[in-house]
């Protein structure tokens, strides 16, 4: 079993081992696991396959309301036990000054999807060989956060009982978050845990962090993360806690990528052989 024979010129049969690769002598796991500069089309028609999906699950959540707000008093009690319950203070004070929490709902809104899609389309153009692997990292992230919708229900701030926080949103009539307003029935709003906000935007920051040789670019790159921390306290629509599970989703995104390929993104060739053209891909910073 899993031998063929052939007869050589003496007569005699001879025993060859089965083929166990393909013709480019690469198994189809490995081959899978090497980075290959990636299709325009197949990642346009996968990244709005994956995020529609992502929406459809996230909304699929049941809204358990009551079990949200159990939740986020109970998120609150320990952020004060810990001394960093400052998400009310931030959200009033930011409300104070309109132009500032105006121009932060539409942050929220809208940088959340055009600077994520931006560092793709960069990293597709520019650095190739991580695309995959980057790529890999985000999609890992998002789908574990669907994991902590399911386990732990989590109303944000804004929606907790008493009215110590204010829905920026509501009060100043903007489209800051699908959320609130006329779109609220389009979002599950019990699913602040984590925050895919920072999830998102860390993955962005610390891409281009790692990639980008202008310095003022890198350093724009770490402040990306740093401000979307603070627009999602001040609109009060996360809590710190929520950062940290957000976070936690991309150690996990990144360990993913890690043990797929071999090596995390930026250790990986930038520029690889086109569809069709093999060649020896190593793990290298360039």
């Amino acid at each position: 079993m899993g031998e063929t024979t052939v007869t050589t010129l003496e007569g005699q049969e001879e025993a060859l081992p089965q083929p166990v690769a393909d013709e480019t002598g690469q198994s189809v796991v490995h081959r899978l696991r090497t980075p290959r500069r990636p299709r325009l089309w197949f990642e346009i028609l996968l990244i709005a396959v994956s995020y529609w999906t992502y929406s459809l699950v996230r909304n699929a959540v049941p809204e358990q309301r009551a079990q949200a707000l159990r939740n986020a008093d109970w998120i609150w009690k320990v952020e004060h036990q810990l001394g960093i319950a400052v998400e009310q203070t931030i959200n009033h004070a930011a409300n104070s000054v309109t132009w500032l929490i105006v121009g932060m709902n539409y942050y929220y809104a809208t940088l959340h999807f055009v600077v994520t899609l931006g560092v793709l389309v960069w990293l597709y153009r520019r650095h190739p060989g991580r695309y995959a692997a980057t790529r890999l990292v985000l999609f890992s992230t998002t789908g574990v956060a669907l994991v902590g919708y399911y386990l732990f229900p989590l109303a944000p701030p804004r929606l907790m009982d008493g009215g110590r926080f204010i829905d920026t949103v509501m009060v100043h009539q903007t489209w800051g978050s699908m959320a609130s307003g006329d779109l609220k029935n389009m979002s599950n709003q019990y699913a602040a845990m984590p925050s895919m906000h920072i999830g998102w935007s860390l993955w962005c920051g610390l891409t281009i962090f790692a990639l980008a040789t202008i310095p003022w670019v890198r350093v724009l790159g770490l402040l990306y993360p740093t401000l979307t921390l603070v627009v999602i306290v001040a609109t009060a629509n996360h809590f710190w806690l929520d950062a940290v599970g957000g976070m936690l989703c991309l150690a996990f995104g990144y360990t993913v990528a890690r043990l797929w390929y071999g090596a995390l993104p930026h250790a990986l060739p930038r520029v690889v052989p086109s569809p069709g053209r093999p060649g020896p891909l190593l793990p290298t910073r360039v």
